[in-house]
């Protein structure tokens, strides 16, 4: 029992691994693309840049949620790990 019990943590450590690389992804793709907004002197260009940025942070959210349905509820606050990645993603 205690073997199962030791593989459902490791794959709820690796999921939760897996969407905080996703989120950093996001993250920098996001950042990537809100620093091209209204650069262009094409305004169909710089509507797909939005659109794009756009997506990208519904994206992050959708994620940033997911993540943090799968986090431990044992203590009120969050590990060091992803309060330092909420505050460089401004949240």
């Amino acid at each position: 029992m205690s073997e199962k019990l030791a593989i459902s943590d490791d794959y709820a450590r690796g999921r939760r691994d897996g969407l905080r690389l996703a989120l950093s992804i996001l993250e920098a793709e996001e950042a990537k693309w809100e620093a091209l907004l209204g650069g262009s002197a094409s305004g169909r260009t710089n509507l797909t840049r939005a659109v794009r940025h756009k997506a990208y942070q519904v994206a992050r959210k959708r994620v940033q949620t997911a993540l943090n349905r799968l986090l431990p509820r044992s203590g009120s606050a969050l590990p060091g790990e992803i309060a330092s990645m909420l505050d460089r993603a401004g949240l």
